[in-house]
């Protein structure tokens, strides 16, 4: 039995260190054998005419700097396409190390549309010392400031030649922008009426589902927290460009835009009632279809039924 117990722990020691059962290979000769079939499956690669990317990824100045890839020695494509992913913040840490590649124009640019998708200055001749880089810079620092006052904020804009003083090209950079305070968003609305026409016109709602369209409108325009003349405004407004997307839908159901309005509310009001948790009765679906009927006498109860599931399945118009 002990002789037995000792030859299983001889035989680990042995494979720990690098033997075979079948002779004595060291660890160094079984790292030449890996090294050769390596080689062996890279020079296949490249005799089928394709590039090997893991010898690329593996390039490194010296062993010290294991693991640390050297974008200079990627091809450029390879290079640009993983710097795309960087935020401006890292895309400026990479400058310090790869100055050419990190303040490259392409990389900028696809910054300032892919979070400011709409701005007045693209589509103009860009002036002598532009570059995409200030660009974001004072992108940035407009946000910010229209976020701390939004006429501020855009006369910010107007001053650098980012937004032309126009309510159309100031929708749509509102359309298009994701980074302002959705607050101070509301309040300038709510005082500049005729960049709300604008940007109620940008949206379009052909062949969506009136609560899901509704959803699609408080997502850009967020809804006022009160009842009031603003959220009158705002389902005025959306009821006129629901009905002018979908004609064939509103002469098929017999709807019309003070019928569209009426259903707005009566969403809204079911939306509050579903999800408050101050509300312990909550409206059943034959009470929503007879109230709402009630109100607009020539929708369909099936429509009304149809509206009811969708924001109890789904939730709120307006969150």
């Amino acid at each position: 039995m002990g002789q037995g117990l000792w030859r299983v722990a001889r035989n680990q020691q042995l494979q720990h260190q690098g033997y075979s059962g079948q002779g004595y290979f060291t660890r160094e000769h079984g790292r030449r054998i890996a090294t050769n079939s390596v080689a062996n499956a890279s020079h296949r690669k490249q005799a089928q005419g394709g590039i090997d990317i893991y010898h690329l990824l593996k390039t490194r100045k010296t062993k010290e700097q294991e693991g640390f890839i050297n974008l200079e020695m990627l091809p450029p494509e390879l290079s640009f396409t993983i710097l795309s992913y960087l935020n401006a913040t890292d895309l400026c840490l990479a400058s310090c190390v790869w100055q050419d590649l990190a303040n490259d124009e392409l990389l900028w640019q696809g910054l300032c549309k892919s979070t400011w998708g709409h701005c007045s200055i693209y589509n103009k001749s860009p002036p002598l010392g532009f570059s995409f880089r200030k660009l974001y810079m004072q992108l940035d620092e407009g946000s910010l400031t229209f976020n701390a006052n939004p006429d501020e904020g855009v006369n910010y804009f107007m001053s650098k030649g980012i937004l032309d003083d126009s309510p159309k090209e100031i929708a749509k950079f509102i359309f298009c922008t994701r980074t302002l305070n959705w607050k101070k968003l509301r309040i300038y609305l709510d005082e500049r009426r005729d960049v709300l026409d604008d940007l109620v016109t940008l949206h379009n709602f052909r062949n969506q589902f009136l609560p899901n369209a509704l959803r699609e409108f408080f997502r850009h325009i967020h809804a006022p927290e009160e009842r009031g003349e603003y959220l009158e405004t705002l389902i005025t407004k959306f009821s006129h460009r629901f009905c002018a997307c979908n004609p064939d839908l509103m002469r098929e159901l017999g709807l019309s835009p003070d019928a569209v309005y009426v259903l707005c509310y009566s969403l809204i009001l079911l939306s509050i009632d579903l999800t408050s948790p101050h509300v312990k009765n909550k409206m059943s679906k034959r009470e929503f279809i007879r109230n709402t009927r009630r109100a607009a006498q020539n929708i369909s109860e099936d429509f009304v039924g149809h509206l009811y599931d969708n924001i109890y399945l789904i939730g709120h118009v307006a969150a």
